[in-house]
């Protein structure tokens, strides 16, 4: 099969239908085999009755429905492990993507050896107070920390090798930084294409401005992992040694003071009335619980962590 579309949605009721004629329409123009997988995280209109409708007429279709709404990330991550396809494009069933860039993309995968092409919305018909600024400043800040050099890491239209989704686990809201969990797993023939985009014909946006904040917390998240997720003493039992040193030494020092006082025949001065004895206390106890820190986070990640925290309610 040459392509797998995953399509997540949460109350598109309106656009569903003409989503899948336009992917329809393009896919046997260019003649590839594909699959579509909708995902429905959670709708409260019709979306899961016209999926099952549309499903009785074209057996390409397929569908996951989640018993509430968990997120774009597991919505991805349930159908990623259901995929067929040699190229895998996701996509939003707002209609602010264009189905027309499919085989662009499905050539650049395929004809040009990349594992990732992400889509840029160059052009953005949004507000730009509330979505186009914050959008610029997050993908300013996830290009300098991530290393990944890409314009709209938010852009919902990308298209992946198979062994790219296979390979990288999509869990919390990493969905926008896939590119850069490809690229620490070793995927690197990471590239743009510049898309089409438009403002969306039906329904609201189900994402707010607090997205940027969550974006920015998950950020410095991945930050972490990437660098220290598989030797977290590396971090912890480095920080947690330099602190109990410092303290260690400053408790050193404070005892060796006292005892050149004693020797002097200087008495009444009390350690504990040194505000140095209070910090080089508060250091030992800080380092040792970093340090218990690390071994326990090196512990945990022997065991198989299973980011599986979502409910299917109905596959078909």
């Amino acid at each position: 099969m040459n392509l797998s579309i995953v399509i997540p949605l949460l109350n598109e009721e309106d656009s569903l239908e003409e989503l899948f004629s336009r992917i329809d329409n393009v896919c046997k123009t260019n003649n590839l085999s594909y699959e579509i997988w909708f995902v429905d995280d959670g709708s409260t209109d019709l979306s899961w009755s016209i999926i099952e409708n549309m499903k009785v007429q074209y057996p390409q279709i397929h569908a996951i429905k989640f018993s509430r709404n968990y997120g774009k990330s597991q919505a991805l991550h349930a159908a990623f492990a259901r995929t067929n396809g040699d190229v895998v494009i996701t996509m939003d069933a707002d209609l602010q993507d264009f189905p027309e860039e499919i085989p662009e993309l499905y050539n650049m995968v395929v004809n040009e050896n990349y594992d990732i092409v992400s889509g840029w919305k160059k052009k953005r018909f949004d507000n730009v107070m509330t979505k186009n600024i914050p959008s610029k400043l997050f993908n300013a800040a996830a290009r300098k920390v991530s290393g990944v050099y890409l314009h709209d890491f938010n852009c919902g239209l990308k298209a992946y090798k198979k062994q790219v989704v296979k390979s990288v686990d999509v869990y919390g809201d990493m969905h926008r930084y896939i590119p850069v969990l490809a690229a620490n797993a070793g995927f690197r023939r990471i590239t743009e294409k510049e898309v089409q985009h438009q403002a969306r014909p039906y329904g609201t946006s189900k994402f707010g401005t607090e997205r940027f904040i969550r974006g920015f917390l998950d950020l410095v998240t991945l930050w972490f992992v990437s660098r220290f997720g598989g030797r977290p003493m590396h971090f912890f039992g480095a920080v947690g040694t330099l602190m109990f040193i410092f303290g260690f030494l400053s408790a050193l020092w404070l005892g060796v003071s006292k005892l050149i006082d004693v020797a002097r025949g200087i008495y009444g001065h009390l350690i504990t009335n040194n505000p140095w004895f209070y910090i080089a206390l508060t250091m030992m106890i800080m380092g040792t619980l970093l340090f218990v820190a690390g071994f326990l986070g090196e512990m945990i990640i022997r065991t198989n962590r299973e980011h599986k925290n979502y409910n299917i309610d109905e596959v078909i």
